[in-house]
């Protein structure tokens, strides 16, 4: 089985064998939900971060009894999850206040359906050093009550192996966005959020392994590109390959992102100098921020720009989740800012969960394509 076959096959399990095997060789695997979090100090404590999905969920019955429909449906099906059974195998979930919805998925699942262990690490929503201090402190409490819980020391060597660890996630990373960016990349949109997927689940050293096989087999696939334009994917949290796929149907290719599953999360190396903790509070505190950052639309208008420009899109389709405020009113900046820099730009509304509202996003995209086209 080829490197893509097998992120392919882990993408498609809550519980992938994978995750599995860590479990039963005594390992504790904690769930987290934000890229604001340090995923490196669970590695140094020999956990594994599992990033939490809503994929999975057929309905939200049991979650709307707890959170309204006024809900984002990414919150209602990881507490659906939560509720039946989904996540029985985690031993833990660490949550952040990155938005009211997810905050109060926190609330109901820890009062309802509590794992073991369950965190809240506060973000502060503005930079500054005041605001660095107290991301600081938050992450030392989070450090501190893992060591209590799972009986564990997180040494400042432990650290700073699992930030080098991490760094070459990153790397291999951005190759593969290099390869995308060329004239002939080699992966589609909908395959590399595949990756990006899997890659969340499953070991680092195990992501590691499969990144490098990935980029040997790069270079003997054909070019995904085929004459298509080229796009990039901005906006609400995405991890539905399905969605990415039902767009390039329509004659385009994803061929770069500023997601919270895509570059925002890898983009920036941390310092592999110095104190690790410190590198790790510099590197996630300022790393490309979404819009639960106030006063950063400036930097994230720049950087989806950057981004636009390395992969010399055609086009940008801006996606929230239906009721992500967050993301839906700082879309409708990004358009106007993007349209005036003559790059154009589309904002689609969706709801979570693989297809979901097909017909309608199918003919909106094919429409942007059509404009792009002329």
């Amino acid at each position: 089985m080829g490197a893509f076959e097998e992120l392919s096959v882990l993408s498609q399990k809550l519980e992938n064998s994978l995750v599995s095997r860590f479990s039963e060789g005594g390992g504790k695997v904690v769930g987290y939900v934000c890229s604001y979090l340090p995923e490196e100090i669970l590695s140094a404590a020999g956990i594994l971060p599992y990033r939490l999905t809503g994929r999975g969920a057929s309905d939200t019955s049991h979650a709307d009894s707890y959170l309204t429909r006024v809900n984002c449906t990414f919150s209602r099906c990881c507490l659906e999850l939560a509720f039946t059974g989904g996540y029985d195998f985690l031993d833990g979930a660490i949550f952040s206040n990155g938005c009211d919805h997810i905050r109060r998925t926190y609330d109901n699942w820890k009062a309802h359906s509590a794992l073991p262990f369950m965190h809240i690490l506060p973000v502060p929503h503005l930079l500054s050093s005041d605001g660095r201090q107290w991301y600081k402190e938050e992450t030392i409490r989070l450090k501190e009550a893992l060591e209590r819980h799972f009986g564990v020391t997180v040494s400042p060597e432990k650290l700073a192996e699992a930030v080098k660890v991490y760094n070459e996630t990153r790397r291999l990373l951005k190759d593969l966005y290099d390869l995308r960016a060329g004239e002939e990349p080699p992966f589609t949109g909908a395959e590399m959020l595949t990756v990006l997927s899997a890659g969340t689940r499953i070991p680092r050293s195990e992501f590691n392994r499969l990144l490098s096989g990935l980029l040997q087999e790069a270079a003997a696939r054909p070019d995904a590109a085929r004459g298509r334009v080229r796009l990039l994917v901005a906006g609400s949290l995405m991890d539905d390959p399905e969605f990415i796929e039902n767009v390039e149907d329509m004659g385009a290719i994803v061929v770069t992102d500023t997601l919270c599953f895509g570059t925002r999360a890898f983009w920036d190396l941390a310092d592999e100098n110095g104190d690790p903790l410190d590198a790790l509070i510099d590197r996630y505190y300022n790393h490309a921020p979404c819009p639960r950052m106030a006063e950063e639309y400036p930097q994230r208008l720049a950087f989806v720009k950057e981004q636009a420009g390395r992969a010399r899109v055609d086009g940008v389709i801006l996606e929230h989740i239906k009721f992500c405020d967050l993301h839906g009113t700082d879309n409708a900046l990004l358009k106007r800012d993007l349209e005036e820099a003559g790059i154009p730009a589309i904002e689609l509304e969706r709801q979570y969960g693989p297809l979901a509202d097909a017909g309608r996003i199918r003919t909106r995209a094919q429409a942007f394509i059509e404009r792009i086209g002329r």
